[in-house]
């Protein structure tokens, strides 16, 4: 008997988490499409183009609001088997309120593995395609940067010159084995090559360290200079590079457990590798504590005239953990507290709150 309840309810609920699935898919699509129309509306591209990039980029949006979808599902789901008498009768076959809970938070659980180990690896693959389709349409914008096996390509457009930089690699806050071709907008002919062995680029006034500068005219060369030092002006610091063209959306988890070291080599930050890779590891923790916590406002009370207050708050709190989540990263990006434990933050508060909760939901 207690077997059948129990497939009751982990079907009840995941058919509660499809609803509210589909209605988060058929917002972003909405959403997103207009967005990707406008990006395209310049360029010769159909409306299929638009479409198939909102397919690519709305799953990876859908699993950074997992947490939240989990906990509008299981709100739903904890006020419909109240509102139908469920919950009553779950209790005269002796299951309590915490056992439901249980049950119910090891779907979030095991709905957060299978994003983590089954989803994600899928949904990396659909960023990349998603960006790298983005990167080659925007050889038509303002800019483009880019990575591949020759380096570092950056591409930028000042006012009457276009500059194509490109660097042999980059780490922490340094480009290494710089070359800036300098161009005319009008003719494309070559102005100016700058090359140097290193560059501070910190801030967008880049120091460039050994330099040799090659000045052209009437595409002839003139006298070469070198200098230790030389300032260029750029659209670009390190944060807005790393940015631009390191979205660590495309690096599954699979990948940031097994290839960190080759992506550090390639100039990815490793402290923003350890942020993503503990964000994918608290994923299901979070899960679990979204339906805790739903169960706390929804089964507080058996009256069904209380649903619309539980509802109001639960709503209030989903956007306060939205904002204290992105507080808690924000301290870590400005080092007040490290990246990991800005992760780690968020749920270990949510858990503190439900502990205390789940006692007094337990005894109702």
């Amino acid at each position: 008997m207690n077997k059948i309840i129990y497939n009751y309810l982990i079907i009840g609920f995941l058919k509660t988490i499809c609803n509210v699935l589909l209605v988060f898919v058929c917002l972003g699509l909405v959403l997103n499409l207009f967005e990707e129309i406008e990006f395209f509306k310049n360029l010769n591209s159909g409306i299929s183009l638009a479409i198939t990039l909102t397919l690519m980029f709305i799953p990876n949006l859908i699993i950074k609001l997992m947490p939240f979808i989990i906990f509008i599902s299981a709100m739903w789901y904890f006020i419909s088997i109240k509102n139908n008498t469920d919950l009553l009768s779950l209790k005269v076959f002796g299951i309590s309120n915490l056992k439901i809970i249980t049950i119910l938070s090891l779907t979030g659980l095991f709905f957060g593995l299978v994003i983590i180990f089954g989803v994600n690896p899928l949904t990396s693959k659909m960023v990349k395609y998603y960006e790298e389709t983005k990167a080659n349409y925007s050889l038509d914008t303002d800019h483009l940067i880019a990575i591949n096996k020759n380096g570092v390509w950056i591409k930028e457009n000042q006012s009457n010159q276009l500059s194509i930089i490109n660097a042999k690699s980059l780490k922490d806050n340094f480009l290494y084995g710089v070359t800036i071709y300098i161009l005319d907008k009008k003719n494309y002919e070559m102005i100016k090559r700058i090359e140097s062995k290193k560059a501070n680029i910190i801030d967008s006034k880049w120091v460039l360290q050994t330099v040799t500068i090659s000045n052209f005219k009437d595409k002839k060369i003139l006298p070469i200079k070198n200098t230790d030092n030389y300032h260029y002006n750029s659209k670009y610091n390190i944060e807005k590079i790393n940015s631009l063209f390191k979205n660590l959306d495309t690096l599954s988890f699979y990948s940031l457990l097994t290839k960190k070291n080759e992506l550090v080599k390639k100039g990815y930050n490793l402290e923003l590798l350890n942020e993503k890779l503990h964000s994918f590891l608290a994923l299901p923790l979070f899960l679990v504590l979204m339906v805790i916590l739903a169960s706390i406002f929804t089964l507080g009370s058996v009256t069904k005239s209380q649903n619309i207050y539980y509802i109001f708050v639960s709503i209030i709190t989903c956007v306060i953990i939205y904002y204290f989540k992105d507080l808690s990263i924000a301290l870590g990006q400005t080092q007040r507290i490290s990246l990991i434990t800005s992760v780690w933050i968020p749920p270990i508060a949510i858990m503190l709150f439900c502990s205390i909760g789940i006692l007094q939901i337990n005894e109702k």
